[in-house]
């Protein structure tokens, strides 16, 4: 089978490289030069340095090459979210393209749409789903064990992706709850900014347990108002990446809430960190969807009060902690 990833950071270049030990993998940059670089010395020196491309992965910077290259295969969006709407609309009419899943773990800024809901907006008709889970680019490229969910109202679309993605060393899990899957994957990263807050402050193991349960209802709640099931959170999109994203030493958003915690402004952190955080880009549209919905969230609305400056980490971890008591639900 032939695949095409669509975005060359850290993501799309490690699933690239896992994928590419069994099919025909072309990996597009949007950058000619990157593309080129990429081309001489078989890898991403921005993103992976340390890892060599396999044999049967090439690279292009021509897009129109990329999605050709994919015909009767699979496409891999592995932009931010902020480049999913771009890519799909420079796509062929849906029924003409290949299937399609995306990596990006968000909200749109400013519209507050989630990736399913772009893709209807902007490529109606179009095969599409989401490929989620805990998974640090870093730990597929070296071929650790992951597991991950493809999800999609397209029962053959699912069954496609186990086929393209599933190996010895990449688990693929099929969920037909792709509103579920995405919401877990937007939200857990603005509760990692939250742990990264409290691990950053000292406050203990105790802490860290009581903000992933708590971050994990206010999931819960939001994704069950979009039209999700409960249970699909209790799973790899749900749990399991945010018990990751949380704890791991590994994540970008985690390392903002830590960096944050130390007094250090949030513009230096993002500079600095090199890659996306996708929390800090999305929290505050998690937020506005979940007011409009009348979900209440919290720990979503202390992290946006620490991100936009009104409050201090201390101060936003001592609001929660002084709200009343309630009933666990």
């Amino acid at each position: 089978m032939k695949l095409s990833v669509l975005g060359a950071g850290a993501w799309g270049t490690a699933l690239a490289i896992s994928v590419s030990a069994r099919h025909a993998v072309l990996l597009w940059v949007r950058d000619a030069r990157q593309a080129e670089a990429m081309r001489q010395q078989r890898r991403n020196q921005r993103y992976l340095e340390t890892v060599a491309f396999p044999a049967a992965l090439e690279v292009t910077s021509d897009f129109n090459e990329a999605v050709a290259h994919a015909h009767g295969g699979l496409l891999i969006v592995a932009t931010p979210m902020s480049g999913l709407a771009p890519v799909l609309r420079a796509l062929p009419p849906g029924p003409q393209a290949p299937g399609l899943y995306w990596l990006c773990k968000g909200f749109q800024e400013g519209t507050g749409l989630l990736g399913h809901e772009v893709a209807q907006q902007v490529w109606p008709g179009g095969r599409v789903g989401v490929l989620s889970g805990p998974s640090f680019a870093q730990e597929v490229a070296v071929g650790q064990p992951t597991a991950l969910v493809a999800a999609s109202s397209d029962a053959a679309l699912r069954e496609q992706a186990v086929a393209a993605l599933h190996s010895d060393n990449l688990r693929i899990y099929t969920s037909d709850d792709p509103v579920g899957v995405e919401v877990g994957g937007a939200v857990k990263n603005v509760m990692a900014i939250a742990t990264g807050l409290a691990d950053g402050l000292h406050l203990g193991h105790n802490a860290r347990a009581a903000l992933i349960t708590r971050g994990l209802a206010e999931m819960v709640r939001l994704g069950v108002a979009l039209g999700a099931r409960a249970d699909t959170f209790m799973g790899l999109s749900g749990l399991g990446d945010l018990v990751l994203t949380a704890t791991g030493d590994l994540s970008r958003n985690r390392t903002v809430g830590l960096r944050l915690a130390q007094g250090r402004p949030l513009a230096q952190i993002v500079s600095e960190l090199g890659h996306v955080a996708e929390g800090v880009l999305s929290a505050a549209t998690v937020l506005k969807r979940a007011q409009t919905l009348g979900v209440e969230m919290p720990i979503t609305a202390a992290v946006v009060a620490v991100l936009e400056g009104r409050v201090t980490p201390r101060q936003g971890v001592e609001r929660l902690m002084g709200r009343g008591p309630r009933a666990e639900r």
